[in-house]
Formats: structure tokens, sequence, C-alpha cells
């Protein structure tokens, strides 16, 4: 069940000229003594990392498994991860998304050629309606996180991370329902165990942080869930997988309330290359307003794993 290092250098190789490499840029918001490097995931062709692990899962699928179509469910980021491979890999795609998903998120995945199915917010709601279609038309299952190849596919992450700077210190790294940090961790702790790996997630979304505290995996309904602004981390539990990946690798994990993403979000606007959706911000909002709960550090690297911000929210967010 545990993704290696093996695992991830293959997701490496299977995704090049697929994903960009991209970059790492010191940020010169912080009027302190530390470093902050941005790994810029919002430069992806889809503008957030899930495409890594959506196309190192659907690649790796059998020609009869990719004949059958796929099928995912996704607040946003994930669909259109899945849609983008799909459409490369010239395979049927459908996917399960929240009525109240952002539009922009709805109308990218659609335009990659992907069939549309909403249900209401709940991420239970998604999955069980996947897996209901699954099993009614033989679909494979693309999940979004609780997936050794979609793990290890986020992992390329903590790879290029490490091949970019290896005098980090602290990542950090946003949580939903775990992929991108049970990849991130693998791939840093394997390599150098010394580099302190830190999941950030909302505050009213903090399943993760709940569960690495008692033990064992904790759910937040979905009501609760769903207040924060952070649409890409609104998952209610992590799953199972990440949830053993979590436990082996990640040092901690801090919550950020609405306002200080809200902070990061404008701060980071500020360059177009920077600019990052709430969920891309988490970890930014951690570096700049939680520094007495991460590790004595100076180089630090925070994930902006996704910049598919609304265009109204972007608007407002320039005017303040």
């Amino acid at each position: 069940m545990m993704v290696t290092l093996h695992d991830i250098r293959a997701a490496q190789a299977r995704l090049h000229g697929i994903s960009v490499r991209t970059p790492l840029l010191e940020w010169t918001g912080a009027a302190d003594s530390r470093r902050l490097y941005l790994k810029l995931e919002n430069l992806q062709p889809i503008g957030a990392f899930k495409l890594r692990g959506a196309y190192n899962k659907v690649a790796s699928l059998s020609a009869e498994e990719r004949g059958r179509g796929v099928i995912s469910y996704s607040s946003g980021n994930h669909a259109q991860g899945v849609a983008y491979a799909a459409r490369a890999l010239g395979v049927k795609a459908i996917i399960v998304m929240p009525g109240n998903a952002p539009k922009n998120k709805l109308e990218a995945t659609a335009a990659l050629g992907a069939e549309v199915v909403t249900v209401g917010p709940s991420s239970e709601e998604r999955r069980l309606r996947a897996e209901e279609l699954a099993a009614e038309h033989g679909y494979v299952i693309v999940p979004p996180y609780n997936d050794e190849k979609i793990i290890a596919g986020q992992g390329t992450v903590g790879l290029e991370i490490l091949e970019d700077l290896p005098t980090v210190e602290t990542v950090l790294v946003p949580v939903g329902g775990g992929g991108l940090i049970s990849g991130v961790s693998a791939a840093i702790k394997l390599s150098n165990p010394k580099v302190k790996v830190i999941g950030v997630e909302p505050e009213v979304a903090g399943d993760a942080q709940a569960s690495l505290r008692a033990g064992h995996i904790v759910s937040i309904p979905a009501e609760q869930v769903t207040q924060t602004l952070a649409d890409g981390l609104r998952t209610q539990s992590i799953g199972a997988i990440n949830f053993e990946h979590i436990r082996a690798y990640v040092d901690d994990i801090v919550t950020v309330n609405e306002d200080e993403i809200r902070q990061a979000m404008h701060a980071l606007s500020g360059n177009s290359r920077t600019v990052a959706e709430p969920s891309g911000a988490v970890a930014t909002a951690a570096f700049l307003f939680h520094a007495r709960e991460l590790p004595l550090a100076k180089i630090h690297i925070a994930v902006i794993s996704g910049g598919n911000i609304d265009p109204a929210m972007l608007r407002e967010l320039r005017k303040s």
C-alpha cells in the first residue's frame, strides 16, 4: 500500500513531456529573516498539480481498462486533470462534480471533452454517484487521492523540489484528501529524512490535523467543510492510504483561518505568475501567519497547488 521512491520515479518518467516541471520562485513578500520559495503548480497546463496523479493513473491502465472509459469525482482540479489525461490518451471520461463547484472549473472540465455529471455539495455524494455509474457502465474509477498511482504522480512534485533546492529545510503542502501531501512527503522523506514536511488545511476543514492527532481517520460533516473558501480542500475525511503515508512521513499539520487564506491570496495576486486559488494559498498563509507553529528553519518552500481562481474573486482581491 505504501508508495516507494521507485514508484515516484516511474511516475516522473511517465509524466515527461506531459506535466510541466514547474519552477521555484523566491518570494520577497516576507518581512523577516526566513526565505520562502514558491513551487508554482499553478503553471501546469490545467492550472493545478492534479494533472500529475491523474495522468499517471490513466496511463497505467491496461488497454482493456482504457477501452471501458474512466470516471472520477472532484470539486474541480482533479476533474480537469482526469479530463486532460483522458483526452491525451484517447479515453472516454465522465466526471461527477458538485453543482456548487466554481463555474470556471465546471466549464474547463467540459471544455476538455469530459462528460460532467453534477450532484450536491457533499464529497461523499459525488464519490457514491461515481461508484454507482462505474458499476452500471463498467467505467474504471480514477479516485482523486486514495490511490497509489495518484500518490506517486503527485510525489513527482517532491522529487523536483529536492532536485531544484536541496538545501530546503521545511516544505509546506496543502491538504485536502491527502494525495499531494502523501506523495510529496514520501518523495522527500525517502530521499532526505531531515527535511520537515508540514501539511496545511483550512481550520473549518481540519480533518487531517484531527486525524493525525487522534491516530485514526476523523470525518467532518459536509455542512462544516463547505464553509471554507478553499473549494479544493472541502473533503470530509482523508483517504485510508493517504492516512498511512501522513502518519509515516508528515511532521505536523497546521490550520489557517479564512481571513488568513484571503490575505495570502491577496499577497500572491500581485504577481501574475503567483496567482493562487484559495486552496493554493493555504501553504503561504501558514508561512505568513503561523511561524510559531512551524519548525525553526530558514529555507522554506510553499506549494502553490493551483491557480484556478474565479475571475470575479480575483478582481475583488485586486481592488482591496
